[in-house]
């Protein structure tokens, strides 16, 4: 039976270690996840999906702050691990780390390297239109996203898909292909393929201004960055001097439009929507908002709630005004 150290955090990692907690084949010997937050209004304390996962399956869990000062990861690896398995973890790992276990260590990461390079690939690939994204574990090297391929795994994106519903197809999707893997890489049998550093491309963190719309853009592009946003960081607007969250919106097809980007040009009654014109003379129908300080709610409900105080002709500014 191999050894494996997981390190992880978020719930996209929590399918590939309850697969290999499940295995005959693997022994999980310690998981390393982000230690505690802060999370909400109230600040709560609140421990990573990953460590609630290994607590329940009763694994040993370690939480460094800075994982390359932590003499007990270090240990861990040290102690004749087979194999350290990462899926967004959240932290970069010194090179000698890499080096401890028997068979080194592989990446499980959000995209088809070497695009999509970073903390947000699976955005990324919503947000510019992709049709396609896929899983790929590749081994560990002290570049970010660049080791050597061993395996890939695509998966079709399609057009009204949200970033929180492709995190959860992919998240099992990945758990799938490190199934497939790991038998081929203990014996030795894996290609590894070198990334074409010439077709790398990058997904850094989204900034707080990336979430805000730029109604200049065409419909398809804000369309496509809503989506991609829905549901963190969410994309938004302003109005009023307020910020209003979109949560889901559609490309108004055939319809054309002569008015100034960000102009409200039409209250849509049957599905009720605001249409709002767009880059090239395009529209784009926003059919869920988020007042501030208020819930998310389908533009319907946001009428019939008395809040229905745009007009026609109303501007919403867009991120370079």
């Amino acid at each position: 039976m191999k050894k494996i150290v997981f390190m992880g955090t978020p719930a996209f990692s929590v399918p590939s270690l309850k697969t290999l907690v499940d295995s005959p084949d693997y022994e999980v010997v310690g998981v390393v996840t982000q230690p505690d937050r802060e999370v909400g209004r109230k600040r709560k304390l609140t421990p990573s999906p990953v460590k609630e996962a290994a607590l329940e399956a009763g694994l040993p869990v370690y939480q460094p702050e800075k994982i390359g000062q932590d003499q007990g990861v270090e240990e861990l690896l040290d102690s004749g691990v087979d194999l350290l398995v990462t899926a967004a973890y959240g932290q970069f790992l010194p090179e000698r780390l890499l080096q401890l276990p028997r068979y080194g260590a592989i990446n499980l990461h959000a995209s088809l390297l070497p695009k999509y390079r970073g903390g947000a690939p699976v955005h990324y690939a919503i947000w510019k239109g992709e049709k396609q994204t896929g899983i790929t574990i590749m081994r560990m090297v002290k570049k970010m996203d660049a080791g050597p391929i061993l395996t890939q795994a695509t998966i079709a994106i399609e057009s009204e898909t949200t970033v929180s519903e492709l995190f959860d197809q992919l998240s099992e999707l990945a758990a799938d292909l490190l199934m497939d893997t790991l038998p081929d890489l203990f014996a030795g049998v894996l290609e590894e393929v070198e990334q074409d550093e010439e077709l790398a491309t990058f997904s850094p963190n989204i900034t707080r201004e990336q979430e805000r719309i730029d109604w200049h853009q065409t419909a398809q592009v804000i369309h496509d960055q809503i989506r991609a946003f829905n549901a963190w960081p969410v994309a938004h607007t302003i109005w009023n001097d307020k910020r209003w969250k979109i949560w889901a919106s559609r490309v108004v097809e055939g319809e054309e439009t002569q008015q100034e980007p960000g102009t409200l040009i039409k209250l849509a009654k049957k599905p009720a929507a605001f249409w709002i014109a767009c880059g090239q003379g395009t529209v784009l129908a926003i059919t869920e908002i988020q007042p501030a300080g208020k819930k998310a709610m389908a533009i319907q409900n946001f009428l019939n709630g008395g809040a229905g105080h745009f007009e026609v002709g109303d501007k919403f500014q867009s991120a370079c005004d």
